[in-house]
């Protein structure tokens, strides 16, 4: 029998996300899990509101959290393009050596 992570799927997501975890705060990366979800899942427009919405967390109290992920919480878009843009490198070219430097 499944458990709950199983069957919503949300554990290998969870996975797969890993490598860009060390890049939030614990709680940030709990608010940026739950948008990722919802990114996926939403049809149209991929905004907070519509991943919140097809979450159905549209309606919770304290939905301006998952706003702050994007607008206030400390992470560094650069970090996680970097770290993406490392792990495509590993994938497609196997064996390269990347060095990236800070400008």
């Amino acid at each position: 029998m499944l458990d709950e992570t199983e069957r919503d799927g949300s554990g290998n997501l969870a996975e797969w996300m890993q490598p860009f975890r060390s890049g939030f705060t614990t709680p940030t990366w709990q608010h940026v899990m739950v948008l990722v979800i919802g990114a996926i899942l939403v049809p149209g427009r991929r905004t907070i509101a519509s991943a919140l919405r097809v979450m159905g967390l549209d309606q919770a109290p304290y939905f301006t959290n998952y706003h702050r992920v994007l607008n206030r919480n400390n992470w560094s878009a650069r970090w996680l393009s970097c770290r993406l843009f490392g792990l495509l490198v590993a994938a497609f070219v196997p064996g390269a050596s990347l060095s990236l430097h800070r400008s």
